[in-house]
């Protein structure tokens, strides 16, 4: 289940592309609302997918005693950014996202070379 770790960084990866390329500076210059672009099926479909599987695998790092930390941690910093997301202006909501992904992805690496030394151990 640690194992999964590097799989869920290139998720964090690709949110922040997908953040960047949807809120963008460019997008708000132009004073597009980024609800009006719409994603494509496949895409939508795809992030969906992924944001339901991560919270069940952050849900499921609660359950083994040497990963706890890392998975309330997850938690809590995805329960946090969503909160300060939804009080915010638009302009603010890509910083917030951008720093909460840098959050996560240290997390995660963090999880990665725990679960890598519990494997060469």
């Amino acid at each position: 289940m640690i194992l999964l770790a590097p799989l869920f960084v290139l998720f964090e990866l690709w949110q922040l592309v997908l953040g960047e390329r949807y809120l963008g500076v460019k997008q708000i210059s132009r004073g597009v609302d980024p609800r009006a672009l719409g994603l494509g099926e496949a895409t939508a479909f795809g992030w969906s997918t992924m944001l339901v599987l991560y919270w069940i695998w952050m849900l499921l790092l609660l359950v083994p005693p040497f990963c706890r930390v890392h998975g309330a941690a997850l938690l809590l910093v995805s329960m946090f950014g969503f909160s300060l997301r939804r009080g915010c202006p638009l302009k603010r909501v890509l910083v917030i996202l951008t720093f909460e992904g840098a959050i996560r992805i240290g997390l995660l690496v963090s999880l990665a070379a725990m679960a890598w030394r519990r494997f060469l151990a």
